[in-house]
């Protein structure tokens, strides 16, 4: 049975760890597939979106000008009926604090910003994602889990990230990473009863492409 643990140092070569947002800056020079920002999240918070009626939180798929994050998001979440108040203000800003960031980093005009509602297996099979990068945070439920595998098959140690904690991957078209042996999955929570709010974002140059 594979072993699902977090962090430890079999894998610090492959997975590093920052304590800000800002330190996800050294990711284009630190030679890693990949950089967790690892933070604490309130418990009133996380309290409060685990226990909000699921179908009052958005799910969406799009391409944006990083300008238009913030009033798109309170547009969806309008949409979703979820209630204002403090936590959803913090988890609206923090959405699009990191948008901002990322596209900053990537140097991207657009992204595409996905918010999944998961009660599934999304994707349960360990993979390397076929783009130039990706940030991922789940807000709700268990986060992304990952391990090294050197024949691309499931790895014999699981790593879990932290609920609330974002994920900065390279995907196969980053320099120098086509064959990394990093790979990573959505947590099958198939016949479960979880349910997960995972934020994913992808670089987007030209929107015309993606058409």
């Amino acid at each position: 049975m594979n072993l699902i643990q977090d962090i430890s140092k079999d894998i610090l070569d492959k997975v590093g760890t920052v304590q800000t947002l800002e330190s996800l800056k050294t990711f284009a020079m630190s030679k890693v597939p990949a950089l967790i920002w690892r933070r604490s999240i309130l418990p009133e918070f996380q309290e409060w979106i685990e226990n909000l009626n699921f179908d009052h939180l958005p799910s969406a798929r799009l391409i944006l000008d990083p300008s238009k994050v913030h009033s798109t998001l309170n547009l969806l979440f309008d949409e979703a009926g979820t209630p204002d108040g403090t936590h959803r203000k913090w988890l609206i800003e923090d959405i699009t604090q990191i948008t901002h960031f990322f596209a900053d980093l990537m140097g991207s005009p657009f992204v595409r910003l996905r918010i999944d509602r998961v009660t599934t297996n999304a994707c349960k099979k360990f993979h390397i994602d076929c783009i130039l990068a990706r940030l991922i945070c789940t807000y709700r439920g268990t986060g992304t889990q990952y391990g090294i595998s050197s024949n691309k098959e499931e790895p014999e140690s699981i790593y879990t990230v932290p609920t609330g904690n974002p994920m900065l991957l390279s995907g196969t078209m980053w320099p120098g990473q086509s064959n990394s042996n990093l790979l990573h999955r959505s947590p099958p929570i198939a016949g479960t009863n979880e349910k997960r709010l995972v934020l994913v974002l992808d670089p987007i140059f030209d929107p015309e492409d993606e058409i």
